[in-house]
């Protein structure tokens, strides 16, 4: 009598599975219940099919926590924590002055912000599925000097020192950029390639 397998209705090669922490693998093949999976880096693994989630299951699982994560992070100390004083004029002029030399850096520190709460609260998970046009909104509702202190701390500046870098010329600005930026380059070139929804 030949051995029947187990056939997994769930999951096919190719499909994405997610382990409970998140973690995302693609499938490999499935066999007698359990999923051989690669992960991003490359390293293969192998779950029992119970433990892992399809795209769909995660999708709904995450959907409740994502929705709330906005509101969260517009009350976090994120966006209420306090901030050297620095005139709220200068600050806007400041901001103004660093998207105009790099377009696309506001909308970055915006989801920079989430991300830091999204790892201060162990839920980085949620992070493939923000929506930058959100993060956006709750960045520009904040004051201007919080919106300076978020820039500040991405570039790894003082807010009072870009709140009086908007008489400085072009050259400067673009060298405090590209000196603060550094570090961030290939994260800031992906976020530029996501979708901004």
């Amino acid at each position: 009598m030949s051995k029947r397998l187990h056939v997994s209705i769930r999951f096919s090669a190719g499909d994405a599975g997610y382990a409970k922490d998140g973690a995302r693998y693609i499938v490999e093949e499935v066999e007698d219940g359990i999923v051989y999976c690669t992960a991003p880096n490359g390293v293969e693994t192998e779950f029992p099919e119970a433990a892992l989630a399809t795209e769909t299951e995660w999708a709904a699982r995450t959907d409740g926590r994502r929705d709330t994560v906005y509101g969260r992070l517009r009350q976090s100390s994120v966006y209420t924590g306090t901030v050297p004083r620095v005139d709220p004029h200068a600050a806007e002029l400041a901001l103004t002055k660093f998207e105009r030399a790099c377009p696309g850096i506001l909308d970055f520190t915006a989801f920079s912000a989430a991300t830091w709460f999204l790892t201060e609260h162990h839920e980085t998970p949620l992070l493939h599925s923000l929506s930058i046009v959100k993060c956006r909104e709750i960045f520009d509702a904040a004051r201007p000097e919080i919106r300076l202190g978020l820039l500040a701390r991405l570039l790894s500046q003082q807010v009072v020192a870009l709140a009086g870098a908007s008489p400085l010329g072009d050259n400067l600005t673009k060298a405090i950029l590209d000196k603060g930026m550094a570090e961030h380059a290939a994260a800031f070139d992906e976020f530029c390639d996501r979708p901004r929804n």
